[in-house]
């Protein structure tokens, strides 16, 4: 058994569990190497033999699992490393919310047995890729959460002229304009009022960032379809988001997204599910009734 650790930022307060989990890896006898630009953080310095930081690496190394040390933003960073190898994922949360990474700390121990004994299930996540003319984010053109155009540095609100398999679906008079995955509904476009979405559903989700029209909502569609994008304001500079990344468009941009053709596997430990992790993360229940 090989697994691969990826971390973004390495803080004091999380030595103790980043400790623990590698202490675990040797005592089980499982093979493991770690991201080399996360275990130059570390004040306990990591051989370089244990290291690896590209995808063609990863891609030899060939692991079995990859566990992330963090939160959903590691998750999310973690994805553009992996690219195509649909490695399935274990998110141990050492950041905030963790919809994504939703094992917690206390748990490191207990999901490595778990992880070794085979007591867990696979979620598969759709994602978006990004079509763009010029083109965008290289190789790296896909999204686990979302896309999203939005304006830029100044008060005017854009217009974005929405087209799915190139029939008008609406222009969107808007700070900008959030397609999210079923696995984004729980980030940026919940913020915006967009509906929360059982991740094996097969849809995206328009969600307009405070759109100038009360009759504009966010709408759910197949992702089957293809999805373009006309934009227009009073400057030619918007911004184009993908999960954390980020660049500039102008009106010159030609900008399609539709279904990756390759997916997300995250690992579901026994007894963890999404309705579990949404009443955790979100509170619900939190009533003297129930």
């Amino acid at each position: 058994m090989k697994v691969f650790i990826f971390g973004q930022y390495w803080k004091k307060e999380d030595q103790a569990y980043i400790s623990l989990l590698l202490e675990k890896l040797e005592r089980e006898n499982i093979n493991y190497k770690i991201y080399e630009p996360f275990a130059q953080q570390v004040p306990d310095k990591i051989s370089l033999s244990y290291c690896l930081s590209s995808h063609s690496e990863l891609k030899e190394y060939a692991p079995d699992y990859i566990i992330t040390l963090g939160g959903d933003g590691t998750i999310l960073s973690a994805i553009t490393l992996i690219q195509d190898l649909e490695t399935p994922i274990m998110g141990i949360n050492l950041g905030r919310l963790g919809f994504l990474a939703s094992i917690e700390q206390e748990r490191i121990e207990t999901a490595i047995d778990k992880l070794k004994g085979g007591e867990y299930g696979i979620s598969s996540r759709s994602m978006i890729l990004l079509d763009a003319e010029p083109k965008l984010f290289n190789k790296k053109n896909f999204a686990l959460n979302d896309l999203t155009i939005l304006k830029r540095d100044n008060s005017s609100m854009i217009v974005i002229h929405t087209f799915v398999d190139d029939v008008f679906l609406n222009s969107y008079w808007a700070d900008g304009l959030i397609v999210s995955t079923p696995t984004g509904s729980t980030g940026y476009s919940l913020s915006c009022g967009g509906p929360i979405v059982f991740p094996e559903a097969q849809n995206f989700i328009l969600t307009p960032v405070a759109p100038h029209n009360l009759n504009v909502r966010p709408i759910m569609i197949s992702n089957k379809h293809e999805i373009s994008f006309k934009i227009e304001g009073r400057t030619d500079n918007f911004l184009c988001t993908l999960d954390s990344r980020h660049s500039i468009i102008t009106d010159e941009h030609k900008i399609k997204v539709r279904r990756n053709s390759f997916e997300t596997k995250l690992i579901v430990l026994e007894g963890d599910n999404f309705m579990k992790t949404i009443r955790n993360k979100l509170n619900w229940g939190l009533d003297k009734r129930n």
